[in-house]
């Protein structure tokens, strides 16, 4: 059947974890952390729209005219629409931290991918070929599932 010819092709690789003590306290600490920043971001947002309101204004001779009106009110929807922006990242961490806190130890739960080359041939079982998962605990590669 095989004329002994190889192809290598890119597969991605599931990284899973096993929920351990260490592995919540990361995770738990790259959530708040990533949460702080965000909170930052909004606050300097805020800021930075404001002041800019403020020079737009304080540049025209009548801040009531209605292309200064205009400026002034594009300011605003572009800073609401970073806002919403943020505020959508901060609940999706905020929503990901309360899920960690409800995982039990031991357990598995996908971490992520990582991409890697394989070699087939004629014979090869393609979906079991790509169908590969790396198991760490704690960073250290307890197992590796194929197929």
């Amino acid at each position: 059947m095989s004329d002994g010819t190889t192809l290598s092709i890119k597969r991605s690789i599931t990284i899973r974890a096993v929920v351990t003590p260490a592995w919540k306290e990361e995770a738990e600490r790259e959530l708040s952390a990533g949460i702080a920043t965000t909170d930052q971001q909004l606050a300097q947002l805020e800021q930075e729209g404001q002041q800019v309101v403020d020079d737009v204004r304080r540049q025209s001779a009548n801040p009531l005219d209605p292309r200064v009106q205009e400026q002034v009110a594009q300011v605003q929807q572009q800073v609401a629409a970073k806002r919403a922006e943020l505020e959508e990242q901060k609940r999706n961490m905020l929503q990901q931290q309360a899920q960690v806190r409800e995982l039990q130890m031991e357990q598995i739960v996908d971490q992520g991918q990582l991409e890697s080359f394989c070699d087939i041939q004629v014979g090869d079982n393609l979906v079991s070929k790509m169908q590969v998962a790396v198991v760490v605990r704690d960073g250290v590669i307890e197992s590796i599932q194929q197929g």
